[in-house]
């Protein structure tokens, strides 16, 4: 007898072994349809696969992040399969799902070409069509080395040959189609459906490694159906009008050279902006008690020696010698937050302190992996570092939680994911501590009222950690802030306080990142808005545009008074026409045309022109500086 418990605590009973199949089947005939895969104690297995012990199941659908992944996952097989019926010289390689979609690498001389992938989608199609049952299979090492040399599939043996000698291999057969895979995969190809799109191709080096032979990869994406396949290709083809690298050029913010890979040549507007951004938190956090410090970019090799890097991060660090002592270019700004406040003896009375750093910090990433400003070498990380004691850790997090929200908010980001990432396997700190770090984080974001994922054994060794992930405006997701517990730091830098008992103790150590990369906030914000930026956000505010050279004298009289209350301005005189001045200045986004023709200038008013509006209206001077500088107030000030 074997019994299943569901999830809703309800049970069947089966004679003997079962199988998810069955026990879909038994549930109801639409479950079994809809049925993909099960989970058996919390570990996906497919359908077929028997179930011999009594157990707690859920059976995944299309409608659950597993279901979706395996229906990717089965795509990339079916891809792979429909790749050998048309160029049967063709060796698969690795084809995992990912999120969006997925991808397969092949071995093949010939490059793939846009018509070959359009024939590959037909035959994944058929396919799909002939609905070809799934099915699982085991081998000994040695007899699936054998297996995949008798086919001249070198990469199967090498990944084969990896593993130990004991191992049980595990196959997935699809009609004359048959991969190396863990699974689980879908009960048949027919289960796949047809929304799916093959994108693009791409190099890849095997198993990453840049000495090894190149492959090519495709990519592809699959969904659950076809609406949700065209509204993901939809957000693309906006996601590509957005793109920061596009816009930067438009609107004359940034751009890159070879002399500096993965770095960022800022230029005067593109500058403004990433000031405003950091000027506007620098505001948020002065105002909740933070006090701001700067520390060396180069310091010694001992001091991440101490910390961990060395061990930990040595290969995504630069480094230097001088004089025979090895430099590091900081990739980090936590230690050198601790050597600040290590400096004199610090009491009880003094915690909590909140020492906060717009510290510029170096990351060697690969060329490849290099991307705008989303992905660089060099950039700039709003760290905070918050010391305090275990009795105060919740109302610290609170106030974290509290100015990173409201801060989301003043940038139109209110659809927020919150992960609270719990202890992994390795780590360092008691049970106690632990316990104590982890209920103190739930808590915190249960008594404000705020929902979260919980993420078990993701946090970093050293300490749990919540994760905000934010949807733009066309539903991205973006993983920006984050609030670590840290419990090494204190230790390996020997840190503490004196306690009301006159003995030293422990602070605990709270990292802190709002945006986390400024450069990539930028590019992430740059994107959200397509370039229209609110007004208080924008680099340049207002463009004082002249119709004639009579205007020119009056147009530098307002473009001063606009400087003197605080407007970003700049000036058109030149001798063009105004729809032609006013359609170059809309491309680079400005929010707010100031146009001055004989009447404006002869009876000091301004005829006011909005980026992406027709109306327009003619107000006094004095009136358009008051109605600019109420727009251009900092949103959310007050916590």
């Amino acid at each position: 007898m074997v019994s299943i418990r569901l999830p809703d605590s309800s049970q069947l009973s089966f004679d003997g072994q079962t199988s998810g199949a069955e026990i879909a089947a038994r549930i109801g005939p639409g479950l079994a349809k809809a049925a993909l895969a099960i989970k058996v104690n919390g570990k996906a297995q497919d359908l077929a696969t028997p179930i011999t012990q009594d157990a707690d199941i859920d059976i995944i659908t299309a409608k659950s992040p597993e279901g979706l992944d395996i229906i990717r996952h089965t795509c990339s097989h079916v891809m792979a399969e429909a790749v050998q019926e048309l160029y049967p010289e063709t060796q698969v390689t690795i084809g995992p799902s990912i999120e969006n979609g997925f991808y397969y690498d092949f071995a093949r001389k010939t490059p793939f070409t846009p018509t070959d992938l359009e024939a590959i989608e037909k035959k994944m199609a058929e396919i799909i069509d002939r609905d070809e049952t799934i099915v699982r299979e085991e081998k000994p090492r040695a007899e699936a080395i054998k297996f995949f040399k008798d086919k001249g599939e070198k990469y199967k043996v090498e990944l084969i040959e990896d593993l130990p000698a004991d191992a049980v291999i595990s196959f997935y057969k699809q009609g004359n189609f048959i991969d190396l895979c863990r699974g689980p995969h879908l009960p048949s190809t027919g289960k796949v459906g047809k929304a799916f799109k093959l994108m693009k191709v791409a190099g890849a080096y095997w198993r990453g490694d840049s000495s090894r032979e190149q492959l090519q990869r495709i990519y592809g994406t699959a969904w659950a159906d076809k609406k949700a396949l065209d509204a993901y290709l939809l957000q693309l083809e906006e996601a590509e009008k957005r793109d920061h690298r596009k816009l930067g050029r438009e609107m004359d913010l940034f751009h890159f050279e070879d002399v500096a890979p993965g770095d960022i040549f800022w230029h005067p507007h593109g500058w403004t902006l990433f000031q405003t951004l950091i000027d506007y938190e620098r505001k948020r956090q002065n105002a909740e008690g933070y006090v701001e410090i700067n520390t060396p970019q180069i310091m010694d090799r001992v001091l991440w020696e101490t910390s961990g890097h060395w061990d930990w991060y040595r290969e995504n660090m630069f480094t230097t010698t001088i004089e025979d002592r090895v430099y590091c270019v900081k990739p980090m700004n936590c230690p050198g937050g601790i050597l600040v406040f290590k400096q004199g003896i610090k009491s009880y009375r003094d915690l909590p302190q909140y020492i906060a750093e717009f510290g510029r910090v170096h990351r060697y990433e690969a060329s490849g992996a290099i991307h705008g400003l989303f992905r660089v070498r060099g950039f700039t990380q709003d760290d905070a570092h918050i010391f305090c004691t275990p009795e105060q850790l919740e109302e610290e997090c609170q106030k974290v939680v509290r100015l990173m929200l409201s801060i989301y908010e003043a940038f139109d980001l209110k659809d927020i994911n919150i992960k609270l990432s719990t202890r992994p396997e390795k780590r360092i700190g008691s049970d106690e501590l632990w316990d104590h770090t982890e209920a103190a984080l739930a808590k915190a974001l249960t008594d404000m009222g705020y929902k979260y994922t919980l993420n078990p054994g993701d946090g970093a060794f050293y300490g749990p950690k919540l994760d905000f992930k934010v949807k733009d405006t066309i539903g991205r997701e973006w993983q920006l802030g984050t609030l670590q517990v840290d419990m090494n730091l204190p230790e390996r830098f020997d840190v503490s306080y004196i306690g009301e008992d006159g003995e030293k103790h422990r602070p605990i150590m709270l990292h802190r990142a709002l945006f986390g990369s400024l450069e990539r906030f930028t590019g992430i914000m740059i994107e959200n808005y397509a370039g229209k930026f609110p007004f208080w956000l924008a680099p340049v505010q207002a463009v004082v545009a002249t119709i004639t050279d009579e205007g020119n004298d009056y147009a530098r009289e307002v473009l001063k008074a606009l400087k003197k209350a605080g407007i970003r301005a700049e000036l058109d005189l030149r001798n063009e026409k105004i729809n032609y001045k006013i359609r170059e200045h809309s491309l680079k986004k400005v929010p707010v045309m100031l146009v001055i023709g004989k009447k404006e200038a002869a009876e000091h008013t301004l005829t006011i022109r909005r980026l992406g509006q027709e109306k327009q209206e003619t107000l006094a001077l004095d009136d358009v500086i008051a109605k600019l500088v109420k727009e251009a107030a900092l949103p959310l000030m007050e916590n």
